[in-house]
Order: structure tokens, then sequence, then C-alpha cells
């Protein structure tokens, strides 16, 4: 994947590109096999590059078929006529190996019919003739399918290359391999057997291997990358430090690499570690091709919606299942991926997304904390940098002002909202934050905010204590160790009707702690 170019050339003499060898080889094993499968992965994550370096990476040992369905139009599905026509005339755009004379003449009749036109059957006879004529193996690779998930006709084109893959057992020549790409998993496309059997289904698909190749970039891989773009630009970027970073905020979702880089390159950042958070700030605030497409899912899927916002805000550990359809829908859109059996947002830019739709909904923009924290946000920032004892002494001010005697109807979930409401008042448009996901549960959260290269970790945690605050603050102390901080906050959420609101400084070993209750 080229890093500076999420669209088209940027740096015309010199694309800098992650080194796709590892996963070409993996791809190139299912080939070999004779497996056909689905290369199933969400918007923009790097789907069409690998199938155009398979392309090449295959043509020495087999014949290829490289086709691009959004090349259709919607007419071209309506019936199987039509959709034959589109097929050969896309076959004709995309043909780079040679064909048998008899093949080429057929396909050029399918696709000047006008009476008695071709049907499937008659295009797969065709390709058949080619698979057995061809001196190679023949490979067929189709991107984009989702163009044409949702028609009949499609359905029936997958029953077809099933049964051509059965049929093989018997001898019959076909595909070596076929290989589709899309954000669809067609392996769970049904189809009804007859129309008066509504309860039946089948999958037209059943055949597919399960593609399990990891597709995310390493930071080792971001770091390789970086090299080459380092030894010839010379910036004096550390190039791990920052490869780590870019890996940190993305978990190697190919469009945020990309992008990250290519806003860097253009030389509005430095290539540090504070030149990468400021980055994604700015991309945040950028309307995206990506970040309009998946947003979309959110607003129009409201089991979609609930699902991400409870994973988001609850702390309540989510267990993975594929076969909850909210959950199957967030993976499949590249929103949660599984990790140890729990439902888990994909990296930290997704999820500050997503807090970001959330918290700032046509309710909860309106919220008197938001409102607090855009009235006086200019009194937090001092020379520059953010005052954070200074933030949590107003906030607990705003928040006894506004929900005092209320206690009853917030629980850590509201808590944990209000503040980051306030909070993100106050930073936007400057600074960034995220929640530590190996901190996310009922009880407690830590949230990472990152402020003109400043770092400040918060605790966000319900009062359950004397005792359980000591642990806490330890808790809370390790974690300062990780980031090489000496300064931690602490912000409990105390719902005793005796509890003392305010600050106060805590010293743990080498730590100062400033603990603000509420």
């Amino acid at each position: 994947m080229r890093i500076f170019n999420t669209t088209g050339p940027c740096i015309p003499e010199k694309h800098y590109m992650v080194d796709l060898s590892s996963r070409l080889v993996q791809i190139k094993a299912m080939v070999d096999a004779g497996q056909y499968f689905v290369i199933n992965r969400a918007r923009q994550y790097g789907k069409t590059t690998t199938l155009k370096a398979l392309s090449k990476d295959l043509k020495d040992a087999y014949s290829v078929l490289s086709l691009d369905f959004q090349e259709m139009s919607s007419a071209d599905f309506q019936s199987e006529e039509t959709f034959v026509k589109a097929f050969c005339r896309t076959f004709f755009m995309n043909l780079t190996e040679n064909v048998p004379e008899e093949v080429m003449l057929q396909f050029r009749d399918y696709a000047k019919r006008k009476e008695d036109r071709a049907i499937l059957g008659d295009l797969f006879m065709s390709l058949s003739m080619w698979c057995t004529l061809s001196e190679k193996p023949v490979v067929m690779l189709i991107d984009e399918v989702d163009a044409a998930s949702n028609n009949q006709v499609f359905l029936d084109f997958l029953a077809q290359l099933r049964h051509q893959f059965i049929a093989r057992d018997t001898g019959r020549k076909t595909f070596q391999s076929v290989i589709l790409a899309g954000v669809t998993d067609i392996k769970n496309l049904r189809r009804r057997i007859r129309p008066e059997e509504a309860h039946r289904f089948n999958s037209p698909w059943n055949i597919a291997a399960d593609f399990t190749v990891d597709m995310s970039f390493s930071a080792a891989e971001i770091a390789g990358m970086l090299g080459g773009y380092e030894s010839d630009h010379h910036t004096g970027m550390d190039v791990a430090a920052v490869a780590q970073e870019i890996s940190n905020f993305t978990s190697g979702y190919p469009f945020l690499v990309s992008r990250i880089c290519q806003l860097i390159d253009r030389g509005k950042k430095p290539w540090t570690v504070e030149g990468v958070s400021d980055t994604v700030r700015e991309i945040l605030m950028e309307d995206n091709t990506l970040f309009g497409s998946i947003m979309n899912k959110v607003r129009e899927n409201a089991g979609l919606s609930a699902a991400l916002e409870r994973i988001l805000f609850s702390g309540e550990r989510v267990p993975y299942n594929i076969h909850d359809v909210s959950l199957s829908d967030a993976t499949m859109y590249g929103f949660i991926k599984n990790e140890n059996g729990a439902a888990k947002i994909s990296n930290r830019i997704f999820e500050t997304l997503l807090y970001d739709f959330f918290l700032f909904s046509d309710e909860m923009r309106s919220s008197p904390a938001a409102r607090a924290g855009a009235d006086e946000r200019d009194s937090f920032v001092v020379d520059g940098h953010l005052q954070m004892e200074t933030l949590l002494r107003r906030f607990v001010t705003v928040f006894y002002e506004l929900y005092h005697g209320q206690d009853a109807k917030f629980d850590e979930e509201e808590g944990r909202r209000r503040f980051l409401l306030f909070v993100r008042a106050i930073i936007n448009g400057t600074g960034n934050y995220y929640i530590e996901a190996e901190t996310r549960n009922r009880e407690r959260m830590d949230l990472v905010i990152d402020y003109r290269g400043e770092r400040f970790v918060v605790e966000l945690k319900i009062w359950r204590g004397n005792a359980y605050n000591e642990r806490g603050e330890q808790q809370l102390s390790n974690y300062l160790d990780h980031f090489h901080l000496q300064k931690g906050y602490m912000l409990s959420f105390n719902f005793n009707k005796n509890k003392v609101p305010g600050v106060q400084h805590i010293q743990l070993g080498d730590k100062e702690l400033v603990e603000a209750v509420v």
C-alpha cells in the first residue's frame, strides 16, 4: 500500500509502499491449492491494491482474468442476458492474457447479440472451454463484488461457479481458483431454492475457503516503509518511534496509515510522535471518503449504533459473537475486532470518531456540561499548555452546580459522558483524546489526552470505598510508568450522600496524583 497516496499519485517520482510479499505468498498458496475464497475486508483496506499485486505475482504460473464489477452498472444485473453482455465487455476491457481464438469469438458473439441473447449457461460453457484449452491454469479475480451482491443474477452466477467447482472432481475443467473481493461477506449471502418455499435457504458460495490473511500493517512493516522514505528525504525522524505511534492510532488500517503519512509528507507536520498525534486530530476533523461511508452505516443501522454505543460507554465486556447480526455488521464495516473473545473497537481513530459522533448528537450537544466547557475553554489553557488540574477543579464545580441532588439519575456511564463532553469542548480543534482499551470496565476507565505534545492520563472511576480507591491509585501509578509520566489525575464519581466533593493531591512513591471527587 503506497503511503502518500490514498486516491492517486502525489509524489510522481516515487511511491512508498508497505511490502506485501508475505501476504502474497500466503494468498498464492491458497491459489496453488485450488481454493475459491473471498477477501472480505472493510472499505479502503487495501483489497484492490492486493488484487493488483496478486495478478502480477500469478501471471508466470497462471492465466489471470481480473475483473472489477464497479465497471458494470445496476442495469447490467437485471437479467442473465444483460449480465452476460456486460461480463463480456468487462472481459475485453481487462484482458491481458492470450485467450484461445475459439473462446474470443464466442465472447465477441455474446457481447454483440441483440436477439437470442446468451445466458449464464452459455457463458460458463465458454469459460470452461478456455480452462480446457489454456496452456496454463486459469485464475479469476473479481473486485468490488458488493456492486452486485443484492442481485439475483449475481447469486445465480455464484451458484454456477459453485457447480463447476464441485464438478471438477469428475474431470471437468474449470478455474484453478476464484477470488472475490468486497466488504460484504459473500459466504453469508442466501437465496431461496424456490419462491414458494420461503423458509428454505441455501448458500450459493458455501465452497469458499476461510481467508485468514492479516491485511493490516504491523509497526515493523510501517517502519520498513518509512525507512525507505527516510533514506531518500533525510528528515531525521526516529523511524521506529514514528511507526509505532502510527500503529498505535491506526492498528494498521491501510487507509489511515496512508492518510497520516500523506498529510505529514505535505509538510504541514513534522515526522515526529507529536506530528503524528497532530495529524490524527486533523484527520478526525475532515470529511474523507472512508469516514463518510462508514458513519452512514451507523446512522442507518439502529442495531449497529446501539452495539457500538454499548461497547464504548458501558464499560461492559461485550462477548464477541459473530452470529449476533449487529456485531457481525460492526465487524464487516471495520468498526470492531475479536480480541480474546471480546468485541473491541478496531483502532483509536475509529474510537474517537465514534465517541465524537455519540457525544455530539443533537441531544448531547445541548448538554450543560458541554456548554460550560466551550464557554470557558480559554481559561484552561495558559501559554499554549492545558491546565489539567484547573480543568478538573472547574468540572467538580460545574458538576455540583448542574447535577447536585440528581445523583440517583446518574450511573458511571452518564458520569463519564458528562466529563467527556466537558473535555471535548475544551480541547476541540487542538487536542486528541482516547480511552485506553486495556482499562475499560465498569469500575474504571483511563482517558488519555494529547494536547500540543503533552500527554495527560485521567482515570475515571466509581467510588467503592477507601480500600478500593487506594488500589485505583496504585493502578494509575503503574499506568503512569507506562507513559513515563510523573503526574496523573483521577476523577472519582461518588454517589454517597455524605461525600465531600473537591480536589486533593496525593503523593504515591515518586508519583503525584491529583484526585477530583464529584
